[in-house]
């Protein structure tokens, strides 16, 4: 089994000053393994990316029917969203539809990634709440979804209650996985996430966008999920933000949700690359790194140009949209913090 191998490079004059590793898997929805880098079997945590699949059983049963969701709610309820006012108004407005409180979520409160919100929670010294946390809006439908069945709300996050099986559950079928084989942890946001290998959760992305094989209702919850994300991009992180602008130049045919520690997942219509849906996963080694800039932006280093130059390779983006997003990358030119170039990173790796 290979290891991780080097996937992005900075060099400083003409030396190579950093190093990240990481492993690809690139799947078709049918099962081949169509490309990969490092180990695409390499056993990660999803983290975030797994809350299209966490939003799934939920649609699945009709709650996004139910409650009356928009497709700008759909995206939320998958979303790692910044916390920008919208995101917060979003959650407010869809907790009363549904008939739960903000004090229902166990998510806990952090910080706005949002610029703008940041300054107002420094300059007004407002103390966070829970709908503040960026899993606010999978917290919510979580908690739909047990109200919806008449379970209990204080234990929705229990992995033994029936929102949290029927997750595992219906996970576990899209990646072709036994559930035994999928190892649990704790995330960030409280709830339980899971860690499979990379081809295992590339193949369940290529399926969530071309569901041609599953149960009609099955078939048809994927559909609401990922026309809601790539409809609303916004809502699953936020203007300006990689997941965002990559899903808007994609024009519906692209699908892509970030993870923490390093965890991205990318999931390509249907005659794209391939005449059957395909999907991405990839693990950076070392966590990837985010930086803050002088106007509270946050930058991620390794995530989108690694993703850009996979697409690249894939011959998923054209020119005009790789020039679309070229501040991301793939490669960049690199400067300090009087503006002098001092340096560049690129991509190190082939499939």
């Amino acid at each position: 089994m290979a290891d991780s191998l080097p996937i992005l490079e900075l060099m400083r004059g003409a030396v190579v000053e950093a190093v990240h590793r990481g492993s690809i898997a690139v799947a078709v929805s049918d099962g081949t393994l169509l490309r990969s880098y490092g180990d695409p079997h390499k056993v990660a945590f999803l983290r975030s990316s797994a809350k299209p699949f966490q939003a799934l059983p939920f649609a699945e049963n009709g709650g996004f029917e139910h409650y009356t969701y928009t497709q700008s709610e759909i995206a939320l309820s998958c979303a790692s969203h910044e916390t920008a006012q919208m995101h917060l108004d979003a959650v407010q407005a869809l907790q009363k539809k549904i008939g739960i409180e903000e004090k229902n979520l166990q998510c806990g409160p952090h910080l706005p990634g949002d610029p703008n919100k940041l300054r107002e929670v420094i300059q007004k010294n407002i103390v966070p709440t829970p709908n503040f946390n960026n899993c606010s809006g999978k917290h919510t439908s979580m908690l739909a979804f047990a109200k919806m069945r008449g379970l209990p709300l204080e234990t929705y996050l229990a992995p033994d209650h029936p929102v949290q099986r029927d997750i595992l559950t219906t996970l576990a079928e899209m990646c072709d996985l036994p559930m035994q084989e999928i190892r649990s942890g704790i995330d960030g946001c409280s709830a339980p996430n899971f860690a499979l290998p990379l081809y295992n959760a590339a193949l369940a992305m290529a399926r969530l966008c071309d569901p041609h094989r599953l149960t009609a209702a099955r078939s048809a919850a994927c559909k609401k999920i990922t026309d809601g994300m790539t409809a609303h991009p916004e809502m699953v992180s936020n203007f300006g933000e990689f997941d965002c602008e990559l899903m808007k130049i994609g024009e519906g045919k692209i699908v892509t949700k970030r993870g923490a520690e390093g965890f991205q997942i990318i999931g390509i219509q249907p005659g794209v690359i391939h005449e059957r849906g395909v999907g991405i996963a990839f693990k950076v080694e070392d966590g990837d790194k985010s930086s803050m800039d002088d106007d509270l932006d946050t930058h991620t280093r390794v995530r989108p140009p690694v993703t850009l130059e996979i697409l690249r390779q894939l011959g998923a983006l054209n020119n005009e949209q790789l020039n679309s997003l070229a501040r991301f990358g793939p490669e960049k030119t690199l400067k300090n913090y009087a503006g002098l170039v001092t340096g560049k990173m690129y991509p190190a790796f082939k499939l």
